[in-house]
């Protein structure tokens, strides 16, 4: 008798044992969980390093279930999440070594316990270059793999859908060609080009004096109703003295006689920063200037609008950044 009461004693702790093992290994379930990423203030992408060429991500972790959502996330996100980009041909890109050695040094993890209620989401933005390295214009595709229990417990993820991510050549006066050649002689037609390659054929044109080409994507009429008086005469006249107006406005840009800083003509330049909606957009661009005893920096916006699928420059500031 003692000794089945014994073994009823012992088979109880036992199964109040396994129901808190159970309890204390109960995972949250994510299967109502979604994480998405789009991109964050679209611009033009190139290869290039992360702090001067970055390719920010805007990344969403919403709650779709009934019960409130709890996931941690490390202060450094490299503990929370990999960028995983992949070529046509399907070949996966290579981590970052800043990724990999963090990663692999004996190190303290600092992260936040993020509740969300049903509904609700939690955002935040990284640069996917931290974590990949893209060192070649091409096509990519990119996804996200979040860990909310954090990198340690990498099995447990969730995958965002896929954005594709189209890297351009970098910039680059001395190696691009321009459509036409000098001696063509043939109807110059404008391409359907990206606005920061419009506005890098544009400077390239005026630096080699290819002034049909420099014309070919310069929304000649808005520059020449930058300037009041011209305006307030080219919108009384006749269709016919508007066209000679325009040919009257081209030949004193080439001859320098007006609008000296948009005929001005660089040694070198750089284009900074591209962003464009479907309709509009601005290039920057750092241009250098070089005269007998200085060099003269000044940062360029040009403005660009779409028209009949064709981007053209419309408008223009300068900002001088001084001398060098």
């Amino acid at each position: 008798m003692k000794i089945r009461k014994l073994f009823l004693i012992i088979s109880v702790l036992c199964m109040f044992g396994q129901v808190g093992f159970a309890q204390e290994t109960q995972v949250q379930d994510f299967s109502n969980v979604q994480v998405s990423i789009k991109y964050y203030n679209r611009t033009v992408y190139y290869p290039g390093n992360a702090d001067d060429l970055p390719i920010f991500v805007h990344i969403s972790v919403k709650n779709n279930g009934t019960e409130t959502l709890r996931f941690k996330l490390a202060d450094d996100r490299a503990f929370s999440m990999d960028f995983n980009a992949y070529t046509v041909k399907n070949k996966r890109l290579e981590q970052t070594e800043s990724l990999i050695e963090k990663r692999t040094t004996n190190q303290t993890v600092y992260f936040r316990e993020i509740a969300i209620e049903q509904g609700e989401e939690y955002s935040f933005v990284e640069n996917v270059k931290n974590f990949l390295k893209i060192e070649e214009p091409s096509v990519y595709y990119l996804e996200l793999q979040f860990y909310p229990e954090l990198y340690k417990s990498k099995y447990l993820s969730i995958k965002s859908k896929r954005l594709t991510l189209e890297v351009r050549p970098a910039p680059s006066s001395a190696a691009d060609v321009l459509p036409v050649k000098e001696t063509s002689v043939e109807l110059l037609k404008p391409l359907d080009l990206s606005p920061d390659k419009v506005v890098e054929q544009t400077i390239i044109a005026r630096q080699k004096s290819l002034w049909d080409q420099y014309f070919l994507y310069m929304d000649v009429e808005s520059l020449l109703q930058k300037n009041p008086s011209l305006k307030k005469k080219y919108i009384t006249v006749s269709a016919e003295e508007r066209t000679r107006m325009l040919t009257s406005f081209k030949t004193d840009l080439m001859q320098s006689r007006i609008e000296n800083d948009i005929v001005s003509v660089p040694e070198s330049f750089q284009i900074e920063k591209t962003t464009y909606t479907p309709s509009e957009g601005q290039v920057v661009v750092t241009e250098w200037f070089k005269y007998p005893n200085f060099s003269e920096k000044k940062r360029y916006t040009y403005k660009v609008r779409q028209r009949e699928g064709i981007w053209q420059i419309y408008d223009y500031t300068v900002v001088n950044l001084g001398t060098e």
